[in-house]
């Protein structure tokens, strides 16, 4: 028997996408409809359990040997709860639920956590910080904007389906013709697939936004160039940028990693938000960051609630603390001030710089995740999870800040538990064990 699952929602990236239709057939999916070629892939292969994770594992002797989930738990437990400073990473391809309880655990440790934004939008979130922000939902862009501005992001690539439901092609409330009524620009180091379709494209100079955005800024507040070309761009291009944005009905500015992880950093953004608010003396304009795993704004509102602070906090000291470039996970790892890790969803191994990486392989590693990654392979402990919105149901948050529930469609691999219910055994046990 078929049963048709509609309105699921996709768990790959920040786009979220919730007109997902799946169809389940003897407990398999056998079809999903209007998802991306990535977010099919990650339906199907998840029914068909490859490159998965199935069984827990503890290191003996050097090789990881199978064992039980109570065994894997309590291996587990006894790590973080005898380090001094562990450090708790990952955190945004999960659900709120497992942040939730991934942050008492780190406060419960006396533990730093921190989630994979301190190497991507990181600086987007101590830019708002300093400069507050201008944003609205996608909703809001799909019905009204005119014009999309894409700075430093590749959609096409990172978010497949962002320029089709709520950019440029959708027909909205008030842009009834789609793209018709619509003007897309991209400004880039190169020529990205997302730049052929734009109307117009900006080639800005590596490491050079700022630049870029002051002049714009300097511009749109009636200032005179006296330069010919700032950034690469010409004094021409950056009129006619700075007019397309004053005389657009609605604008939105979408900023990727290209303008957050480019020298300066969070006074890109800062500068982006002061030209945004500079726009709204003339029109409406709005600034959104392109988010790219599917619940990392998530654990940003999870941290705030529950312990102020968005990312990077220490419980050392017997409170929040959040000091950015201290507290964060690169820094606190090259400096070689945590004892233990614990890893979930996440594959640091990968992708963190090498010295943090070799302090990594010094301490007791643990590691929860659907797949086998280079991060499970050096961990001490490897418990396998379920995946959030696919076999288990949970919370997770939009690029724009709006909370989705994720919804079950099949059932996990036997014995594989959500991550949720593998952290609180976790904490549970680390509880008992700290008296």
């Amino acid at each position: 028997m078929r049963v048709t699952h509609r309105d699921v929602v996709c768990s790959f990236c920040g786009t979220l996408c919730d007109d997902i239709e799946v169809d389940v057939e003897d407990g398999r999916i056998a079809e999903v409809r209007h998802a991306c070629r990535i977010g099919t892939t990650k339906f199907l292969s998840a029914s068909r359990h490859e490159h998965r994770l199935l069984k827990p594992m503890v290191r003996e002797n050097g090789r990881l040997k199978e064992v039980s989930l109570e065994e894997a738990v309590e291996r587990a437990a006894e790590i973080l709860a005898g380090a001094q400073r562990p450090l708790l990473y990952g955190w945004s391809s999960t659900s709120c639920e497992a942040q939730s309880v991934g942050i008492e655990l780190a406060e419960v440790l006396g533990g730093v956590i921190d989630n994979t934004s301190t190497v991507c939008h990181g600086p987007s979130t101590i830019a708002v910080h300093e400069a507050g922000f201008i944003s609205c939902t996608l909703g809001e862009v799909k019905n009204r904007a005119d014009l999309v501005i894409y700075w430093g992001a590749n959609p096409m690539h990172a978010h497949p389906r962002h320029l089709s439901r709520y950019s440029i092609y959708p027909r909205g409330y008030f842009r009834e013709r789609g793209h018709q009524d619509r003007t897309l620009v991209v400004v880039d180091v190169r020529r990205t697939d997302t730049a052929r379709l734009a109307q117009k494209f900006v080639r800005v100079q590596p490491g050079r936004d700022y630049e870029l955005i002051s002049a714009l800024r300097a511009v749109v507040n009636g200032r005179k160039l006296p330069m010919d070309e700032v950034a690469g761009v010409s004094r021409e291009d950056i009129e006619e940028l700075a007019e397309m944005m004053k005389s657009c009905s609605f604008g939105v500015l979408f900023f990727g990693m290209g303008l957050t992880q480019s020298p300066g950093r969070h006074r890109n953004i800062d500068n982006a938000i002061c030209l945004v608010r500079d726009l709204n003396t003339y029109t409406k304009f709005v600034i959104m960051p392109m988010r790219g795993h599917y619940n990392v704004v998530g654990f940003s509102e999870v941290l705030s609630w529950q312990a102020g602070f968005p990312f990077a906090v220490d419980f050392s000291k017997g409170y929040a603390w959040y000091n950015p470039g201290e507290t964060t996970a690169n820094d606190v790892l090259q400096r070689g001030e945590c004892d233990a890790m614990l890893v979930v969803a996440s594959d640091p191994v990968s992708n963190f710089p090498k010295p943090s990486v070799e302090n990594m392989l010094k301490m007791p590693i643990v590691a929860i995740d659907v797949h086998p990654t280079p991060t499970t392979m050096v961990a001490d402990v490897v418990i396998p999870a379920a995946i959030a919105g696919i076999e288990v149901e949970g919370t997770a948050y939009r690029m724009d800040v709006v909370p989705l529930r994720l919804r079950k469609v099949v059932e996990p691999p036997e014995g594989v538990l959500s991550d949720v219910e593998v952290l609180q055994r976790i904490l549970e046990r680390v509880k008992e064990i700290k008296g």
